[in-house]
């Protein structure tokens, strides 16, 4: 090739070169085709999905807070079980010590308090009596002694009704056996005599 062949080669005008521009600003992308020719139908499918996918996220969140709601549930029904179960584990043992309470007591009953030579097994009975209570109570059980209280049939059960005009109907007049309560539940009523008109 010659250098006159060179020189012959004009170079584009510059009419030339913006047209060839704006040629290549203006060939779209084919994403931005496809947006530009989506149809009105695969506009409304665009939007039934996400509404579709909303409720499914809207279920799913549901779904999620009770099974929460549920576990928790499950948790605090566990630990209620449990502080049942503390609480009234000694249930069956203390209603077996309560006969040895009851016999404590009838031994005192039944001692000569008369008799100076008996005032030593006197006071010894008392003072274990006293312990043996003061024992009891540590852990929750208490002593039903109603003697002049009205009568309850939740913590008492009447042994007889004795008339009596100078007490109110339905007053316990006798304590036969005293009742016992394990933190508020009975492990054994008041064996008791009732006045009636």
């Amino acid at each position: 090739m010659s250098n006159s062949d060179i020189h012959d080669e004009k170079p584009s005008s510059n009419k030339d070169l913006n047209e060839q521009e704006n040629t290549e600003t203006e060939t779209l992308s084919p994403e931005q085709s496809d947006q530009d020719t989506q149809t009105p139908h695969e506009s409304g499918e665009t939007e039934s999905e996400i509404e579709s996918l909303s409720r499914q996220l809207e279920e799913a969140n549901n779904k999620a807070l009770r099974a929460l709601a549920e576990a928790q549930n499950i948790q605090r029904r566990a630990q209620q079980d449990v502080e049942k179960a503390h609480k009234f584990a000694l249930e069956k043992f203390s209603s077996d010590l309560l006969v040895v309470v009851d016999n404590l007591e009838r031994a005192l009953q039944a001692v000569d308090t008369e008799n100076d030579a008996m005032k030593p097994v006197i006071e010894g009975i008392e003072l274990t009596l006293k312990s043996f209570i003061d024992t009891l109570s540590k852990h929750g059980i208490q002593q039903i002694d109603p003697h002049g209280e009205p009568f309850d049939p939740n913590f008492h059960q009447a042994i007889t009704l004795v008339p009596n005009p100078e007490l109110e109907p339905n007053t316990v007049m006798d304590v036969m056996q005293k009742g016992y309560v394990l933190s508020g539940r009975l492990i054994r009523p008041a064996m008791v005599v009732v006045s009636k008109n």
